[in-house]
């Protein structure tokens, strides 16, 4: 049978549930234990997909394709193992199947109400994972904070929860924050205890107190977290500001994490955690040999949330190059063709992020014609292929307006399509193509040598395309079509074999980017970036 691990949180949101779950798996898993992780969200979106990424941050998307929390992209990267449909769950979707079935008179006449028919769904969906039989621990995060309205169906469910399943098999780690006040030159404590509290008001009491800090905890701060929480000395965790996301697991390892929690379930497992490769990858990440400075163009750049899985990517993928990558954001709405070349010359390669909307088009459009007559390395993502699609066909092929017809329906040169399972749907969410799709790769092209095969497949979210009634004249003008879905003909990546590296890919390769496993599309960016930039200084040295 499952065992059950619930992560709340208290004091503030933003304290880091998913990266310290995500941590938890990975030091469980390093021990031979089959782990996953699971979101909870309190809002009532059926999903993030019709979510602003200012709201939300990005949407993630499963090889199934659900659009999911953002977190389930961190359970991926850390754990290295896909997640699906059934690992985020939003308040929306609970209520929408409830409802659906009380208008079939699935309830057989009775009065719906949230105890229990809402908690019993949310019951339903929590153990779902664990009683398939593939895994030996399930996380739970459960989103927001304790005392939330919205997330009291949750709390109530994961009380019913460990109450039914007993201690030894469900527990439940707080995360909190106790704050360093500067002015007193001390830590608080006062905030954990009312967080436990709240948590406590609702029958709930934590196993396991993680608590962020600026700050060590002392021995003495320790015994009094203890003693007014409820929880065993042992059972506080600290949790320390750190250098990367990546470091967590191993500060958590510090704090013998995977040894209380492994006691409280009475899992006997005497294996060490292997952490050999996570370790060489912390060390190449804090000691790389040289740096590279990458420009990302795109819509949402002031919430670095919007393209989370696009920095992650850059991480693994400089690790992989032993560099370091500086990424300098720039906003495609404050970019045009008077500044293009002061806002991108410095730079070793650009990557214009995806997006929807026709704001901020034309300053995308316009760094790529830049990007290509200079020799600048260019990795375009979804619309940022799309918009080197529109651009080529206005400044090579001469179709003065080309465009898609997402911002221009009336174009005489639509180089970008509405896909044709498209044009008949009205509803928003949920209905784009979403998730893998398959994709060959035309011989002895880029793509097929960064990938080192012909057949691959990658995660899409999107509802325009390249028009292939234009594939011809792109071809025989210079950019090539280099992959291709088998069963649409659909244009997946477009390229310029005689550019040192201009490539665009419909799909999302960064959702596949992990710690073990750097998506190769990013790491040859980043290889291409290094030698432009040796090339650069190269050439600084012959003109001084």
């Amino acid at each position: 049978m499952a065992k059950y691990i619930f992560v709340t949180g208290g004091v503030t949101s933003s304290l880091g549930k998913g990266i310290f779950a995500a941590s938890l798996a990975k030091l469980l898993q390093s021990r031979g234990l089959t782990v996953t992780i699971q979101k909870f969200d309190p809002y009532i979106n059926v999903d993030p997909g019709t979510l602003n990424p200012y709201e939300h941050g990005e949407c993630y998307v499963t090889e199934d394709g659900a659009e999911t929390d953002l977190d389930l992209g961190h359970y991926e990267r850390f754990l290295n193992v896909p997640t699906s449909q059934a690992n985020n769950v939003t308040t929306g979707r609970v209520y929408q199947y409830v409802i659906n079935k009380e208008r079939e008179g699935a309830y057989l006449g009775k009065t719906v109400q949230v105890v229990p028919h809402i908690t019993d769904e949310i019951k339903r969906r929590m153990l779902l994972l664990g009683q398939s039989g593939a895994f030996d621990v399930v996380i739970t995060e459960i989103g927001g904070t304790v005392g939330d309205i919205e997330a009291q169906p949750y709390i109530e469910t994961v009380r019913q929860i460990v109450w039914e399943q007993g201690h030894e098999n469900a527990i439940v780690c707080h995360l909190t924050l106790v704050p360093y006040l500067k002015s007193a030159k001390e830590l608080k404590t006062k905030p954990t205890q009312h967080s436990v509290k709240e948590l406590q008001m609702y029958g709930l009491q934590p196993d396991i107190l993680v608590c962020r800090t600026e700050m060590p905890l002392t021995t003495e701060l320790r015994n009094k977290l203890a003693l007014f929480c409820n929880v065993d000395k042992d059972s506080v965790v600290q949790a320390s500001d750190v250098d990367s996301i990546y470091s967590v697991p191993l500060e958590m390892l510090k704090e013998k994490l995977d040894v209380t929690v492994l006691r409280k379930l009475h899992i006997g497992n005497n294996k060490e955690c292997d952490l050999k490769k996570w370790n060489e990858f912390i060390d190449k990440l804090r000691h790389p040999s040289t740096e590279v400075k990458i420009g990302l163009v795109g819509k949402y750049i002031e919430l670095q949330d919007a393209y989370k899985s696009i920095y992650e990517s850059f991480i693994h993928a400089g690790v992989s190059n032993n560099c370091k990558v500086e990424v300098v954001n720039i906003h495609s709405e404050d970019l045009d063709k008077t500044n293009a070349a002061e806002l991108l010359q410095g730079l070793d390669g650009v990557l214009v992020a995806p997006g929807f909307g026709s704001r901020g088009i034309e300053g995308k459009i316009d760094a790529i014609r830049y990007l290509r007559e200079n020799n600048i390395p260019f990795f375009g993502i979804c619309l940022g292929m799309q918009m080197a699609v529109i651009e080529w066909g206005r400044n090579v092929l001469g179709f003065s307006d080309a465009h898609s017809v997402e911002m221009a329906e009336n174009t005489t040169h639509p180089v970008i399509d509405l896909m044709a399972e498209q044009k008949q749907i009205t509803n928003k969410g949920g209905t784009m193509r979403l998730g893998a799709y398959n994709c060959d790769l035309r011989e002895g092209t880029i793509a097929a040598q960064i990938y080192g095969k012909l057949h691959i497949s990658e995660r899409h979210r999107h509802r325009y395309e390249f028009n292939s009634k234009y594939q011809e004249q792109y071809e025989k003008s210079g950019m090539t079509c280099s992959g291709i879905n088998p069963d649409s003909g659909l244009v997946e990546i477009v390229e310029i074999p005689s550019h040192p590296f201009f490539i665009g890919v419909q799909f999302h390769p960064e959702l596949k980017s992990t710690v073990e496993n750097p998506h190769p599309i990013f790491e040859a960016f980043i290889g291409a970036a290094l030698k432009h930039q040796k090339t650069k200084s190269k050439q600084s040295l012959i003109a001084y």
